[in-house]
């Protein structure tokens, strides 16, 4: 199965949460996977705020680091080309998104992912209107 992760979700792999258990179900039955270009910086980010706000050690952040690089490595990078910029401008135009989710969509769509995982419910209905197979695994509602 040809499976795109978002950033929300792929971080999962990394800081133990909820929907860290079946991101790793999901990477173990894809056969190939892809990651926007956008995805690495937007991981970093969220690892360094955790790192400044004394939630994650340096030193469990140097081995998160090599793993995520691990990881990208293995997989199909999708760049932010003029047709992924037009599939963003399209979901932008057609629902309540932020760019950065719009662009992973729009990579997802390029691709032809078999399957768009994230953890943002925007990005769930975003992508399955534009016909992709979706799969949420973020916090469930109470």
């Amino acid at each position: 199965m040809k499976l795109l992760a978002d950033s929300s979700a792929f971080a999962k792999r990394y800081i133990l949460e909820a929907g860290s258990e079946s991101m790793d179900q999901l990477l173990q039955n894809a056969s190939e996977l892809a990651l926007s270009a956008l995805l690495v910086p937007e991981v970093i980010s969220a690892l360094n705020r955790r790192l400044r706000e004394n939630l994650l050690p340096p030193r469990d952040y140097r081995k998160i680091k090599r793993r995520l690089m691990a990881d990208v490595h293995d997989a199909v990078v999708i760049q932010i080309t003029p047709a992924v910029i037009s599939h963003s401008v399209k979901l932008l135009e057609r629902h309540v998104l932020r760019a950065m989710d719009a662009l992973h969509v729009a990579c997802a769509l390029e691709w032809e992912a078999a399957l768009f995982v994230t953890a943002d419910r925007r990005q769930v209905t975003a992508a399955q209107h534009a016909g992709l197979h979706t799969q949420y695994i973020g916090r469930q509602d109470p």
